[in-house]
């Protein structure tokens, strides 16, 4: 029974479409979040996936086309406060939240500098380093954000970390 539950809670086919559509629109952006810490090995989870981006006019086109690819609507839920563009298909469970700037991140050249380019489902995605995430979370000061810090730094102490049986070598 619980591995039919894993099955329905399993989000790889819309991050493999989202990454897919992506690419194919060459929308060039970094993951962030809890998805980006849950995929750095931190045991979170989320209900969205979030990326920063640079907000400029070609990408605003070359998201459309990326929202249009995964029959997802563009709302801005927090406008003029915030400058979220959030694409959603409540039938299939997308929720996928981009930002052109984030708490404690001072640049979008900063960020993907230090992410790590990764491939899921054979599309690759830059995924922003875990130190940068805690930074943001930090930094963002939310009660759900806090909340969830200590694990994060929990994950990283443990990346960090060498293996016990590489020290004896």
């Amino acid at each position: 029974m619980p591995w039919q539950l894993c099955a329905v809670m399993d989000s790889s086919p819309i991050l493999r479409d989202a990454l897919a559509a992506l690419n194919r629109r060459r929308l060039e952006c970094v993951m962030i979040g809890n998805a980006a810490a849950a995929l750095h090995g931190a045991p979170v989870t989320t209900i969205d996936i979030d990326f920063m981006f640079r907000a400029t006019p070609t990408n605003l086109k070359k998201l459309k086309a990326v929202a249009s690819d995964l029959k997802s609507v563009i709302m801005r839920p927090y406008y003029p406060v915030s400058k979220l563009f959030r694409l959603t298909n409540d039938d299939r469970g997308i929720q996928l939240d981009f930002m052109p700037a984030i708490h404690g991140i001072r640049s979008f050249e900063g960020l993907r500098s230090r992410a790590s380019k990764i491939s899921i489902a054979g599309e690759d995605v830059f995924l922003a380093a875990l130190e940068d995430i805690i930074r943001s979370k930090r930094s963002a000061g939310r009660p759900r954000d806090v909340a969830v810090l200590p694990v994060l730094e929990m994950t990283l102490n443990e990346k960090n970390t060498p293996n016990r049986k590489d020290e004896s070598r």
